[in-house]
């Protein structure tokens, strides 16, 4: 074929190692995947189709049988408000309805204490969707489970009571489902029945259930606290008037009085105390005021600077009239001075007689502070006197005092006991009062929102949401299961792979030819005695024949392709002697090599066809059936070469068959003989190409064997049916046959399906190619 010549010429250029491939895939990325796509698509459309509809079916199988179910839905609020006033009353304390509580709330509803009294209010036990009398899937689930575990019945106790039993409850429960909404305090209920109106009439009961009971644990827990209260204020008024009295009995033994709280002894040294304080203030006070005065008078009178601190001594002397009279007149003089000092001198007989009269006034006024001295000497000596006279009260009236401090301990105590029994029994009788308060006013803090209307639609199953995902899921596992058919195709399939995993070049894709008659040819169908005598081979079949009856073929274009691959072989100078084989029986190799054997001679080469499958000489069976004599008898020289070829007389081809008389046991050793290998070098001076039809290599050791009289190796492939690891592993076992291969060529080629596995290539493989230079679609 034409694109085969192309790329044989490519690796001719380049060393067969796998280099081709990276280059390949340098022009890749997301074209590759969508040719592989669009590729595996066209291989497996069929397998995608059916597993896509058998899905399909099933889902509306399901739809047909599984009855319609329909959810009700009610909502709940759990933290309702309560008003400021029974707050305030509220005997029980009311936590915070986090996500802990919320959680409880749950466990509540989908309690089974919940589900046995909505059965019990709607008997539900009557009903037939849920005594399990109907055929559904669930029912069929719940005595399933039942037969599967029988020790449970046996172990349960007998219904005496008339209570549902635990597989009514159980498949109760299976339907109702209860939700936080979001991350509020709001709950929603929902419960799945077969009838709408019946899922809201349970649903509306479940939740009315709850608040009930909700409210009934809340009026009972108040009614209890109620009457612990009462019983708990009776004691603590009888304990609270017995410590009264006992305070009472104990003031009245050891005589003491009290008014507002305190003891007579405690309230008079208080007093004695705060009036030792006073006195001791003004005896400071009065010391001070001597001290000063003292000051003063210890100063120099004949000096002016005497009369400085003057002001210093208090408000006694600021406040004498003869100290300010006196004072007056003293700095009137000193002024008188200061002038007449300026005019007339400070030695003048004036200035010296107001001097002396300064100096007098000084006198006058020292003796008058020395008056006011005594004064508040005599003050002090009182202010003392009062203060030791307060400090013996009150060390007669503490000395007193402590004779009475062991009752006044004791009375303490029982004061404070007293005090501690009055202050909680007023506590608890407050709270009494408002719980009795607050039974009159009965609220719960559960309601319902919104109750439960019968739902318009059903909810399950969903119709679309069935037929979507039973669509979508059986093309997703119908691309899965044709992947995975795909990936397990582990056959050759396109010349890409063959160069790829063995590192051959692909020298062609021969196409498959259909069976058909043999075509009338000038040749004799029947042989004559005259035939046998020339050796002239019978007519082969029409598969054989095609090269010849159809040179304007595909199947001949693959043909060629291999010739000029053999031609231009780059490995070996001579490729004089071709050998034919593949791993597998029935791969097609023999008609391979009588089609390029017929292609030879009909250009006019000379050619022969040698049968070398010794064990199953199939090439003999179609040219030469009735042949005496062939390759073995030349090689042990019982006959000679000429009188054992036989000849067409349509292509000139020469075939040197193999008779089998009996079973070879040697075969291997027979074609290592050196009689054999001078017998291929006399075909190789006589013909032009020696094409060696030889034994697959899988089976047999034979073509091993071959080494020496073979030039170069093709080995056949057949499309589609020759599986990788096979070839990969008789290769391998075979290293000095892989040595000498030149190619491969890929056998029954389906061509038509070639363009679903070459995505690449696919427009090659298109008829329109051919045609436009004359060649027919076989």
């Amino acid at each position: 074929m034409l694109q085969n010549n192309l790329q044989h010429t490519d690796r001719l250029r380049l060393p067969v190692n796998g280099l081709a491939q990276p280059a390949q895939a340098q022009g890749g990325g997301i074209s590759d995947i969508i040719n592989f796509g669009i590729g595996l698509l066209r291989r497996q459309y069929l397998v995608i189709l059916v597993t896509a509809g058998l899905v399909t079916a099933a889902s509306l199988l399901y739809l047909r049988v599984v009855p319609p179910t329909y959810t009700a839905q009610v909502q709940l609020l759990l933290a309702n408000p309560r008003p400021q006033f029974v707050q305030q009353q509220s005997l029980l304390a009311e936590p915070a309805f986090d996500l802990s509580q919320i959680e409880t709330q749950l466990q509540l509803l989908r309690s089974k204490a919940t589900a046995v009294a909505v059965i019990d209010q709607l008997k539900l036990a009557d009903d037939p969707d849920f005594n399990s009398s109907g055929l559904s899937l669930q029912s069929l689930w719940q005595r399933i489970r039942t037969w599967a575990s029988p020790g449970s019945r046996k172990d349960s106790p007998p219904d005496t009571k008339g209570e549902p039993s635990d597989t009514l409850v159980d498949a109760f429960l299976n339907r109702l489902s209860a939700g936080r909404v979001g991350f509020s305090s709001v709950i929603e209920i929902s419960f799945n029945s077969s009838n709408a109106a019946r899922a809201a009439e349970i649903v509306n009961a479940v939740a009315n259930t709850y608040v009930a009971d909700q409210f009934n644990a809340k009026f009972d827990a108040n009614r209890k606290a109620t009457s612990w209260l009462q019983e708990r204020l009776r004691d603590l008024g009888d304990q609270a008037l017995a410590a009264q009295r006992a305070v009472d009995v104990y003031k009245a033994q050891n005589n003491i009085v009290s008014l507002d709280g305190k003891s007579i002894d405690e309230q008079q040294i208080t007093e004695i105390n705060n009036r030792l304080a006073a006195a001791r203030a003004q005896a400071s006070e009065a010391a001070a005021k001597l001290a000063r005065y003292e000051s003063l008078l210890a100063s120099d009178p004949k000096k002016p600077s005497s009369m400085i601190n003057l002001d210093a001594v208090g408000a006694d002397a600021t406040n004498s009239q003869i100290i300010t009279g006196l004072r007056q007149q003293y700095l009137e003089l000193t002024r008188r001075e200061a002038e007449l000092t300026a005019k007339v001198g400070r030695d003048h007989l004036a200035v010296v007689n107001i001097r002396n009269r300064i100096r007098e006034f000084r006198v006058s006024l020292l003796d008058e502070v020395r008056r006011l001295a005594e004064v508040s000497r005599s003050e002090f000596e009182l202010a003392k006197q009062r203060q030791e006279e307060i400090e013996k009260q009150l060390s007669k009236a503490v000395s007193q005092s402590r004779s009475v401090n062991s009752a006044e301990l004791t009375i303490k105590d029982l004061e404070s006991r007293a005090k501690g029994l009055r202050s909680l029994y007023e506590t608890f009788l407050q709270r009494y009062m408002g719980s009795a308060q607050q039974e009159t006013f009965s609220i719960s803090e559960t309601r319902v929102i919104s109750p439960a209307s019968p739902p318009s639609s059903k909810s399950k199953p969903k119709t679309r949401l069935v037929l979507a995902v039973g669509i979508l899921g059986g093309l997703a596992l119908g691309v899965g299961l044709a992947l995975l058919r795909d990936l397990m195709d582990r056959v050759f399939r396109t010349s890409s792979q063959v160069e790829t995993v063995l590192e051959l070049p692909c020298l062609s894709l021969v196409p498959l030819l259909p069976a058909r008659k043999s075509p009338k040819l000038p040749v004799r169908l029947q042989q004559t005695h005259d035939d046998v005598q020339q050796q002239i081979a019978s007519s082969p079949t029409a598969i054989h024949r095609t090269v010849v009856g159809m040179p304007l073929s595909r199947y001949t274009e693959a043909i060629r392709s291999i010739k000029l691959a053999i031609d231009h072989n780059p490995a070996k100078i001579s490729s004089q002697v071709i050998g034919i084989t593949s791993a597998l029986p029935n791969e097609g190799k023999t008609t391979i090599a009588a089609s390029l054997a017929q292609l030879i001679g009909h250009t006019g080469k000379r050619a022969i066809i040698v049968d070398c499958d010794l064990r199953n000489p199939s090439l003999s069976a179609i040219f030469a059936p009735k042949a005496a004599a062939g390759i073995i008898e030349v090689a042990n020289g019982s006959r000679s070469l000429a009188d054992t070829i036989w000849r067409d007389p349509t292509t000139n081809l020469a075939f040197l068959p193999a008779v089998r008389r009996g079973p070879l046991l040697h075969t291997s050793e027979i074609l290592c003989a050196d009689a054999i290998s001078k017998l291929f070098d006399r075909l190789r001076a006589d013909y032009d190409y020696v094409i060696v039809d030889l034994p697959p290599l899988t089976p047999l050791v034979d073509v091993r064997a071959t080494s020496s009289l073979i030039d170069c190796y093709i080995l056949v492939v057949e499309w589609g049916r020759t599986k990788i690891d096979v070839v990969q592993h008789a290769l391998h076992t075979a290293p000095n046959i892989h040595e000498s291969l030149i190619g491969a060529v890929l056998s029954k080629t389906d061509t038509k399906a070639m363009a679903r596995y070459d995505g690449h290539r696919s427009y090659y493989y298109h008829d329109s190619h051919y045609i436009r230079y004359g060649l027919s679609g076989s």
